[in-house]
């Protein structure tokens, strides 16, 4: 395989590694590694705070500068971990949100967030906002309301398209602040013992404002602190994991080179979810007993046994996924030779159940760009030509690997649909099935569970809706349910 083309998209990545290099510093934190005896789901204070991982790389006075840490102005007077509140923020009222503890059991607390009566009624007029479909509306309902939450996530993804990312970002934080003020006493971010079931729609907010908050921190620069924000959210129902960030937690620990973390979730959670059955597990572990063979501090006995075990572990995961190979070169921009492209074990032969394509299309989507490295595709062209000679040599996992493809990804539940909307990654949304592409999407609530929980209900009652603009020169078009919407630009809070 050859012509690699590096993307400009990975110059962050190569200056932060730089940095790193330059200050004798490793991104290798403690509480990741194997050798912690903490719940592997541990999540730390410090580390929800991006300063902490940009201090890291620049130094405290080059972030803070001569302000004080963490300085409040006093209209702010609790203390919260997840964000800071602003100067530019409004002044500070409870919305109308609380939290209570339904149960513990088990050595484990069960909490629900609730509304307020009056803050019932301010969601009915945010859903009226919404089927106006005039973002002008949710600008004055969050004039007079500043911290209701799903107006804050509904007018972020407005920004967000309208490419202001900066007001995209601060209106999630004010949503995270909300929420924070709100918790119970007797709720902890950090033990892993806090439980917040997705079936009630009251909790899903606080879901979906932690996962767009992991987002702009990983884009901002920041993969180890995304990597928090993304253990805390699966710690929060770790059984149904309702937005699959078992299918994006792979991709942060090797952005942020937390690859002992990964080999130690791994190792815990194989025997009980199968993680080995997800593609992006099977070569990401691969991956991380590749890179950390090629650290320059670990023995060169133990250096051979993790490079073996990760030749291994590739291979079986090309034999496994063998879809994965051809888009993955595509993105990569590595013309395969001759002996690769014209064996029928990855061309169109390598048939994937449409379940198994939107994985692995996710996966590929989201993580070519660490593939990218010379070293990375020289290693991956080596497995490739064995596992090639494996597959002629009719290798019995070869055949066994093609039954369980048939058999198993017969359909996609739907946390992993609802994690690919939220992608945004196209090679995958483009896979989502007829079901859920002809049904409406709202970003402030995408596809809720069938079995939802719901603790009060919307009145009826009849509505006048506006017509969408037609003039694509005046506004900007933004998919509201299963039909798209031109909204006007419009001034914002």
């Amino acid at each position: 395989m050859c012509g690699c083309q590096e993307g400009a998209g990975d110059d962050i990545d190569a200056l932060l590694e730089t940095i790193e290099q330059s200050n004798g510093l490793t991104l290798q934190s403690e509480g990741c590694g194997a050798s912690d005896n903490r719940p592997v789901l541990y999540v730390e204070h410090r580390n929800l705070n991006p300063e902490t991982e940009l201090k890291r790389y620049f130094g405290a006075r080059a972030v803070l500068g001569d302000q004080r840490p963490r300085q409040r102005q006093r209209q702010f007077h609790r203390s919260t971990w997840m964000t800071i509140p602003k100067n530019t923020w409004p002044r500070f009222s409870r919305p109308g949100i609380s939290m209570t503890l339904l149960e513990s059991r088990d050595g484990l607390q069960y909490f629900t967030f609730e509304h307020s009566r009056d803050y019932q009624q301010i969601q009915f007029k945010f859903l009226d906002s919404v089927e106006s479909m005039d973002p002008n509306n949710i600008v004055a309902l969050l004039q007079m309301n500043p911290y209701h939450i799903d107006s804050l996530l509904q007018l972020s993804d407005v920004c967000r398209i309208q490419e202001d990312h900066e007001m995209a970002r601060d209106l999630i934080e004010r949503a995270l602040y909300s929420f924070e003020c709100a918790f119970h006493p007797v709720c902890s971010l950090t033990s892993g013992t806090s439980r917040l079931d997705y079936l009630r729609p009251e909790n899903r907010a606080f879901y979906l404002a932690g996962y767009k908050h992991m987002m702009f921190l990983e884009r901002r620069g920041c993969p180890r602190t995304a990597l928090e924000y993304c253990r805390l959210i699966l710690s929060l129902d770790p059984d149904s994991d309702p937005l699959c960030m078992l299918l994006l937690i792979d991709f942060l620990s090797l952005r942020s080179r937390e690859y002992n973390f990964l080999l130690r979730l791994y190792q815990d959670w194989e025997v009980h979810r199968n993680l080995s059955q997800l593609p992006n597990f099977a070569f990401s572990v691969a991956l991380s007993h590749f890179h950390l063979s090629q650290e320059d501090q670990t023995e060169s006995e133990e250096r051979e046994r993790l490079k073996h075990k990760a030749d291994l572990l590739l291979q079986d995961a090309l034999i496994m996924f063998p879809g994965v190979l051809m888009p993955l070169l595509d993105l990569c921009t590595v013309q395969p030779d001759a002996a690769v492209s014209s064996h029928d074990f990855f061309g169109p032969r390598s048939q994937q159940t449409p379940a198994l394509a939107e994985l692995v299309s996710l996966y590929v989507g989201r993580t070519h760009t660490l593939w990218r490295e010379g070293g990375v595709l020289l290693w991956l062209e080596e497995c490739v030509r064995e596992v090639l000679r494996r597959v002629d040599s009719k290798d019995p996992l070869v055949e066994d690997c093609q039954n369980k493809r048939k058999q198993r990804y017969q359909s996609a539940p739907l946390n992993i649909h609802r994690h690919v909307i939220l992608s945004e990654i196209k090679e995958a949304t483009s896979t989502l099935p007829l079901e859920v592409t002809t049904q409406s999407v709202m970003g402030f609530d995408p596809l809720p569970p069938l079995d939802s929980v719901v603790s009060y209900t919307r009145p009826e009652r009849s509505y006048c809706f506006k017509t969408a603009i037609k003039n694509p020169d005046y506004g900007l078009q933004l998919h509201m349910g299963s039909r798209s919407y031109l909204l006007e630009k419009c001034p914002l809070v």
